[in-house]
Order: structure tokens, then C-alpha cells, then sequence
């Protein structure tokens, strides 16, 4: 008996030992600088919790129930080689003291690679310079898949804009009211200031915001969390841009605890890719903090990003036939240098303090005060009229001048075959020579035409217009980080931002005139006003004159406050995480007035009435781990977004109207992601729904075909507003990556969507054309797939690292389900109706659909590489990184859309019927094979 509880009471205290709380911890530094590294993920292979290093590199791992014996520490960093070394767990407190990192050029160098994005996207200003949020995305197989291969193809991650996705620098978020998204090109040209950031994907906690749907990026650009030492880097390029100079410096600990980091660069190209596209852009950042003592530190970040870019258009099949897939309308040669027409400049630079505040071991609130000014011009061809003539009380506008764009549609070969029987083929051959030969603006033409102008005493034919907004915006937020216990942990916070936007055309060149006329030339009279009325921009000042620098045809503010609060607990148990996360906000809007317009005199100047929206959000979501290797996580997500400022009013250039029925958007999302976890094997599936409701969209074009309007014309330059519209996305996402050998690893990732209208929304139209509002009612477009790049993707891939630090690789990249946007207003009852309002009497419903049958962009693969070397000589590390991107010059398009101009089914039958359709799709095309190429000296 005596002998049986000796061996119970051993067995019993051997099990007691064998199994109880086990902390780990130590201290992560580079294996060069022996600076400290944060943000680095340190856990215990085969069981489920992990950790990251603090600012000062430092970490815990505690485990509440942990067997005593051998175990592999994994430690992992992007930007870093994962390091694996096995430890010996013989007592409760284990410390490992130093451990050092070695970089992975692999990754480091990819980092620096420009992706390839189509002209679409750099239009919409969803990412300039092309980086992306999710460039950082570490060793996810499919996110890196679609940061640097399937980014170049406009694809999106589960086809969200990048209005769904939230970006931060210091905590502090940056997304536009306006539209909603991130102005990339404020931040762009300092990436190496932008290595240190928090990135979490689609729905998951986030410790400073509530986050968004698509996922969200801190840049963490604190002065202390640079590395000590200095970068030069010289950049080639045949894409955006052709060359890049980037310099960046940090000082590390200085005496007093001082820090600070100074990075400039500029990227330029008298041409890029596109034909005419020039690109001129230079950064500067400064970032200077003091660590005034253990608990408070203040950092003051500057950041200052001026760029101008030429666009490109969108081109027919016509005219691809003719000039190619690099062809672009929009430039020309003045004298013997490349100008653009169209031109985006932008000039927003960003000030912020932060307040660090380590209250105590578990608790630290950040406070951020920003300010953001500056403004964002675009750039066109204005034309029209030169004098007003009166003539027995009767008032018209003489002259005028002809769309300068040599791919107008009155150019075009196509223009002079519209019609059957009188095809004018002489005619045709000359304008297809004629494109051929040049096709390019003509920039004496319209010197010559102003000056002659000016010489008659008469004004300007032509002018250059800037499209400007002046935004003010201050921000000013702050959160807390609260470890309540070893299981739990609570964030929160509070975010206030306030915009003033002035919007507003000015003359930005007169091309050789004096004075331009402010006048509306297409305007036409209505049964309540004259001529001379309805053309007036501005009824206090009629018939204005302007000259160079003034400005002219639209004047308004913009006003918009938004409130924030959330607040988010996190529980992590030994197999269990799971979050519950909370916002609520209030958003105000407000138009006001500076000009009083003929067409609406009496609802243009002053203000509007004011706008108010409250919203609020609740996500959540659990992990559980079966071991160390399998886990399986979902979130929830529910939130109201209210509608951005550009969609809540329907023509704020001319009037106050706001748009009907608007409400705060609903979206509502879930997910399942299953994980495989092991030291040479890592995969990934997900599976993702979301549903978006009440979501409004205003657009703007040229329409002939109209019906309702009530007089004799059917023409107009409308705003279209669809509303009640709602949007489904489903899909798989797929990536995996084995290292089969020491130096070679394959990867695979696949995407699998379909982003569909569930409904049909309603639709009408404003113009400045005709008064009040033309409803059509529901636009059929359920089931039509959403225009956001290919819905589907595929990749299979390999790479070499070979021990000497040089490594290359290789992707196929498979690319379908790509569809064009179509025009809503095509599937409305007018298609159908006469423009007297009767129905068409030879309405065919069979060729209709046909017709109205959504283009898919087709399928095609792409054929990308990457490689690299670095080297230490003596105290300085050299690196070099080439990419090359469709190396098989593979032809395909990146998006397009329907044009609206035919509104009916007899004059859309008819130009169907031509050979060549005068006003065919639009398209985007990629780019064929290019390169980049990146070298850089760290010392």
C-alpha cells in the first residue's frame, strides 16, 4: 500500500511539473546593425500561440498548460528569413536573451518592385506608383500572388474597391471623404519609410481603428522604429516611370533621446509605358521624435509628396486597329516636346504630432493631432463660343471651337461609313491615313486658331481648364491598448475629421488669347429662361470675361465632420480567439454655393440644406486551433457607411439638389478560413459572402436617344444617379507554398469569384440641359457582373534561393471572367421607348438582348520573373533586384465600358449594324513585356 502512493504521489507531482505555466522570453536584433526589431512573430511549433516583439524587441511567450521537454522556436518577420532552432524547456522561466534576424532579400527586394496596374486604376487613384496596402503582405501565398502578380491585371481581392479598405499612418486614417479611398500618390516614393506597418486582411481585429471590410494598414513611421544607418537606391524603369532616386537616413538613439529620419526620392519619365503619359514625381518625409521619459514620447512627422502625371485613354477597337494598344489621344508635340492635355497634379502635404504614452505595463494611449491642405488639379481641353452677338433682342454665341481630341469620332474613318448607301469611302481612307500618319493633338492648330482669334479681337477659341479641389482637413484621434488580464485585452478610441473642400475650374493656359468667355455654348433655352440666361455660369457676373489663372465656370465648398468611436475585446484562451468589436459614427455634409447658375438660380448660391448620417458597425470572429499545425477561423460583419461626399449630391459643379432617397449603405459580410501550418508546408482556403445594400453611384456623360424630356431635343450631358442598388460577393481564395528542398520553394494561389448586381436598382438623370429630374425607374441589371477586374485567377510558381545570397523566380499567372462595365441607363425602360415617350414600333426583344449580352474581356495567362543578388563589401550591403513583368508580351485588356451615347435600341441597332461601330466599347489595355530593375547601397 505504502508503495502504491509513493508511485501515485510521483506520478501525480511528475505530471504537475510536466504540465504548468512556461515563460519564454528574449530579445529580437538585426544580425548586422544589432538594432532591435519589432513587430516580429515568435511562437512554439505545433501549438497554437503566438507573439510579437515589442518596439524594443522584446517578448513573451507564456504558456498556462506546457509540457517540459525539446520544442522548435519559430521566429518570423517579412522582410526577414524565418529562423527555426530547436530549445530545451527544462524549467518554468526560460530566457534566451539576443536573438538575430538575417534579411531575406527575396522578399525585402520584391517589396521595392513597381506592379504593374492598369490606367483605369491610376485614374480612380486606388494606388499611385503602384504599391499597394498589401504589398506587406508577408508569407500569405495568395495575398503576395495578388500584391505583385495579379495586381498588373486590375484585380482586386474579392473584388472590393479600395474605398472598403482603411489606411493609417501613425493611427491616424487617411481614406478621402470625398470618395472614400486612399490618395496613394500623398505617401508615394518613400518606401523605405514604410516597412515598419500593421496589415490585416479582409475582416479581423484591429488594435487602433474598428477597421474596414477590406482589410487595413498602419504605417508605423515613428522616428524610434527606423533602424540606425542610411539607403541609396537607384531605380529603372519602362512602366510609370523610367527612373527612380531614393535616399533615405536614420540616426537611431541620439544623445537626450532624441531620433529622427529623412528620406527623399523622386521618380520621372518623359514618357512611360503609355504613349505620352510624362510622370514627374518627388517625396520628402521627416519624421523627429523625443523620448521625453520611460512612459511619454512625441514624434512630429512631416510628409510632402508633389506629383503630375499624364494620362491615357480609353481606346475603341477602331482605334487599336489603327494605332496600336500604347496609343493615346490626349498629347501631342509642342515643338519638339511631348504635352499632355490631360494632367493630374497633386500637392497634399501631411503634418502630424503623436503622443506615445505608456500609462502602464498593460495599458498605452496614442493621441495624433494631423493636418492635411493643399489641392488636386486636373487638366483639359476647354472649347467653344467667342463672342455674344445680340440681334433685335436676340442673343447667340458666334464662333466656336471643334473638339481638339484627333480621336473624336467625327475624325475617325468610321465617321464617314455611318450611313448606309452614302458611305463616304474617299472620305474614310484620307482619316485613316491621316490618324495614322499622326494622330496625335495638335498643338499648333490650337495656337494658331486663339491667336488668329485675338488678332480679330475676339476671345480664345480654346483654353486649358484645371479641375481643382482645395481641401483643408484637420484629424485628430485617440486610442488605448489595455491587457486586462492573460486572457483578455481591450482597445478602443475616438476619430474626428473635419474637411473643407473648395471646388472650383480655372484657366490654367490660353494657348496665345487674352480672354476667355464664361459661358455655357451647349446650353439651349427653356420655356422659364432666354438663351442668354440658362448660359451664364454665374448670373452676378454675366458674360464674364476671364484670363489666365481665374477662375470661371463652377465655384462651390464642400463641408464634411465625421465622428468615430469603437471599441473592440479580444479573449485568447489556450485552443480559443475570438473578438467582439463596436463603432458608432456621425457624418455631416454641406454644400455651398459661390456661383448662382442660370439654369438654377434659385437652388446654386449659398447653402444647402444640411445632410446627416449615423452609422454604426459590430463585427466579430473566432479561431480555434486543433493543434499547433490546423486551425479554422470565421468572422462576421455587419456596418452602415454613409454615402461619400461626391455621391450625396447629383450636379454640385451647377446646384444644390441632393441625390433622392439617399441612405447609409449596409453591408454585410462573413468568412471561413481553414489553415496548414508546418515548418515546409503552408496553406491556406477561405470562403467569403458579402452583401452590399442602398449603395448609390452618380456618373456623368453624353447621351443622344433620350425620352421624357418634353421638347423637341434628346440630346444631353447628364448625371446619372443609380440608386437602391445592391452588390453580391462570393468566392474561394486559395494559396499554398512547400519548400521542397533547402533552396527551392513552389507556391501556388487561386481566386474564384463571382461579383454579381443582386437587384435592380433605379436610376434618373439631371442635366443642365433640361429642369427637374428624368426617372426611369429600375434599370435591369441584376446578375450583370461587376466591372472590377478579372473575378477570376490563378497562379503556379517557384523559387530559388541559393546560399550565396542570390535567388530568382518564376509565376504563371492565369487571368478569366474579366467584364466590361455597362451602361445601366441601356437597361432601362427609355431603350424600349421612343423619344416621343411611345413604345418603339420596331423593337426587336430577341437582337435586344443581344445587344444588351455584358462582354466578357476573355482569358489569358501572363508570364512574370524575378531575381536578385546582394553582396557585403566591407560595411556597406549592396543589393540588386530585376523583375520582368509578361515577359511572353502577352496582348489583353485590363478593363472597359460601354458607352452610353446610343440610348435606344433603333440608334444602338443601327451603329451594331456597321461594320464599324462609331461608338463601340472602350478599353484599357496592359501593358506589354517591361521591367524593373533596383539597386541599392545600405551602409
Amino acid at each position: 500500500m505504502r508503495s502504491a502512493v509513493f508511485v501515485w504521489t510521483i506520478v501525480f507531482f511528475a505530471g504537475f511539473i510536466q504540465a504548468q505555466e512556461i515563460k519564454i522570453s528574449g530579445k529580437i536584433i538585426h544580425v548586422h546593425s544589432q538594432d532591435v526589431i519589432g513587430g516580429v512573430t515568435i511562437r512554439l511549433e505545433n501549438q497554437f500561440l503566438e507573439v510579437r516583439s515589442t518596439a524594443s524587441g522584446e517578448f513573451n511567450l507564456n504558456y498556462n498548460d506546457l509540457e517540459m521537454g525539446n520544442y522548435i522556436l519559430n521566429i518570423s518577420k517579412f522582410g526577414f528569413k524565418t529562423l527555426r532552432f530547436p530549445i530545451l524547456i527544462n524549467r518554468t522561466s526560460l530566457d534566451l536573451g539576443a536573438i538575430t534576424l538575417t534579411p531575406d532579400f527575396t522578399e525585402q527586394q520584391a517589396q521595392l518592385g513597381s506592379v504593374n496596374l492598369s490606367e483605369n486604376e491610376l485614374d480612380d487613384d486606388q494606388i499611385d506608383a503602384g504599391f499597394s496596402s498589401i504589398l506587406n503582405a508577408g508569407k500569405d501565398a495568395f495575398l503576395n500572388a495578388a500584391a505583385y502578380d495579379f495586381s498588373q491585371t486590375y484585380f482586386k481581392p474579392r473584388g472590393y474597391d479600395s474605398q472598403y479598405g482603411l489606411v493609417m499612418i501613425n493611427g491616424v486614417p487617411l481614406n478621402k471623404i470625398s470618395n472614400g479611398r486612399p490618395q496613394w500618390s500623398n505617401w508615394g516614393g518613400l518606401n523605405d519609410t514604410q516597412r515598419n506597418q500593421d496589415f490585416n486582411f479582409a475582416v479581423s481585429p484591429v488594435d487602433n481603428n474598428f477597421g474596414s471590410l477590406a482589410g487595413s494598414t498602419n504605417f508605423v513611421m515613428r522616428a524610434s522604429k527606423f533602424s540606425k544607418g542610411g539607403r541609396l537606391t537607384l531605380s529603372a524603369a519602362n512602366r510609370s516611370y523610367r527612373s527612380r532616386i531614393m535616399a533615405t537616413y536614420s540616426s537611431g538613439e541620439l544623445k537626450n533621446d532624441w531620433f529622427y529620419t529623412i528620406s527623399l526620392s523622386g521618380r520621372f519619365a518623359d514618357e512611360g509605358y503609355m504613349e505620352g503619359t510624362s510622370y514627374n514625381a518627388k517625396s520628402a518625409f521627416l519624421s523627429v521624435e523625443k523620448k521625453i521619459d520611460e512612459a511619454h514620447s512625441l514624434n512630429f512627422a512631416a510628409i510632402y509628396t508633389p506629383n503630375i502625371r499624364g494620362k491615357s485613354a480609353a481606346i475603341t477597337d477602331e482605334v487599336f486597329e489603327l494605332k496600336g494598344r500604347k496609343y493615346n489621344s490626349y498629347w501631342g508635340y509642342q515643338g519638339n516636346e511631348i504635352r499632355n492635355s490631360r494632367q493630374r497634379r497633386v500637392e497634399e502635404p501631411i503634418l502630424m504630432l503623436n503622443h506615445f504614452w505608456e500609462l502602464s505595463e498593460n495599458t498605452q494611449i496614442v493621441t495624433n493631432l494631423a493636418y492635411q491642405f493643399g489641392n488636386i488639379g486636373n487638366t483639359r481641353i476647354d472649347y467653344g463660343g467667342t463672342n455674344l452677338i445680340r440681334f433685335n433682342d436676340q442673343v447667340s454665341y458666334d464662333g466656336g471651337g471643334q473638339n481638339p481630341d484627333p480621336a473624336y469620332y467625327q475624325n475617325l474613318p468610321s465617321y464617314f461609313l455611318r450611313f448606309k448607301g452614302s458611305e463616304n469611302y474617299e472620305a474614310a481612307y484620307r482619316s485613316a491615313n491621316a490618324f495614322r500618319e499622326n494622330g496625335q493633338l495638335n498643338w499648333d492648330a490650337i495656337y494658331e486658331a486663339n491667336i488668329a482669334e485675338t488678332n480679330a479681337g475676339n476671345n480664345a477659341v480654346y483654353a486649358l481648364t484645371e479641375d481643382r479641389n482645395d481641401d483643408r482637413s484637420i484629424f485628430l484621434n485617440s486610442t488605448f491598448d489595455h491587457k486586462i488580464n492573460s486572457d483578455f485585452k481591450l482597445n478602443g478610441g475616438i476619430n474626428f475629421q473635419h474637411l473643407q473642400s473648395h471646388n472650383y475650374a480655372k484657366i490654367d493656359d490660353l494657348f496665345g488669347g487674352n480672354r476667355f468667355l464664361d459661358i455655357d455654348f451647349f446650353a439651349a433655352p427653356t420655356n422659364d429662361f432666354t438663351l442668354e440666361e440658362v448660359a451664364q455660369s454665374d448670373l452676378q457676373n454675366p458674360n464674364r470675361l476671364v484670363g489666365e489663372g481665374e477662375t470661371y465656370k463652377y465655384n462651390y465648398d464642400l463641408n464634411s465632420t465625421k465622428l468615430e468611436a469603437f471599441s473592440q475585446l479580444q479573449f485568447i484562451t489556450k485552443n480559443i480567439e475570438t473578438y467582439l468589436s463596436a463603432k458608432v459614427s456621425s457624418t455631416n455634409y454641406d454644400r455651398v454655393g459661390n456661383y448662382q447658375n442660370g439654369l438654377f438660380p434659385d437652388n446654386s448660391l449659398g447653402k444647402s440644406s444640411a445632410l446627416h448620417f449615423m452609422d454604426f458597425g459590430l463585427k466579430s470572429g473566432l479561431t480555434y486551433h486543433f493543434t499547433g499545425r490546423h486551425s479554422v477561423s470565421s468572422n462576421l460583419f455587419f456596418a452602415t457607411n454613409s454615402p461619400t461626399l461626391q455621391n450625396s449630391f447629383a450636379n454640385p459643379r451647377q446646384n444644390n439638389t441632393v441625390v433622392q432617397d439617399l441612405d447609409s449603405e449596409q453591408i454585410y459580410s462573413a468568412d471561413v478560413t481553414y489553415r496548414y501550418r508546418s515548418p515546409n508546408f503552408n496553406l491556406k482556403i477561405s470562403g467569403y459572402f458579402t452583401q452590399f445594400r442602398n449603395v448609390t453611384d452618380v456618373s456623368f456623360y453624353y447621351v443622344d436617344g433620350l425620352s421624357g424630356l418634353g421638347r423637341n431635343t434628346t440630346t444631353a450631358f447628364v448625371q446619372e444617379i443609380l440608386y437602391d442598388a445592391e452588390k453580391q460577393h462570393v468566392g474561394i481564395e486559395f494559396g499554398a507554398e512547400a519548400q521542397v528542398t533547402s533552396t527551392i520553394k513552389l507556391k501556388s494561389a487561386l481566386a474564384l469569384g463571382q461579383f454579381i448586381f443582386s437587384n435592380n436598382p433605379n436610376l434618373y438623370l439631371t442635366s443642365n440641359s433640361f429642369a427637374g429630374n428624368v426617372n426611369y425607374g429600375e434599370t435591369r441589371l441584376k446578375h450583370y457582373r461587376l466591372a472590377n477586374g478579372p473575378q477570376h485567377a490563378a497562379q503556379i510558381g517557384f523559387e530559388y534561393r541559393d546560399p550565396d545570397y542570390w535567388w530568382f523566380g518564376v509565376t504563371v499567372n492565369y487571368f478569366a471572367n474579366a467584364f466590361i462595365n455597362v451602361s445601366p441607363l441601356l437597361r432601362t425602360s427609355n431603350f424600349a421607348t421612343d423619344t416621343d415617350g411611345l413604345p418603339l414600333e420596331n423593337y426587336d426583344a430577341q437582337l435586344a438582348r443581344a445587344y444588351l449580352k455584358q462582354e466578357n474581356l476573355g482569358d489569358y495567362f501572363l508570364l512574370n520573373a524575378i531575381g536578385g543578388k546582394s553582396w557585403k563589401l566591407g560595411d556597406y550591403y549592396v543589393g540588386l533586384f530585376i523583375s520582368l513583368n509578361n515577359i511572353l508580351d502577352q496582348l489583353y485588356k485590363t478593363g472597359g465600358y460601354e458607352q452610353s451615347r446610343n440610348a435606344n435600341f433603333i440608334s444602338l441597332q443601327e451603329d451594331r449594324e456597321r461594320e464599324t461601330p462609331v461608338f463601340g466599347n472602350r478599353y484599357w489595355y496592359g501593358y506589354g513585356t517591361t521591367y524593373f530593375a533596383n539597386l541599392y547601397v545600405r551602409f
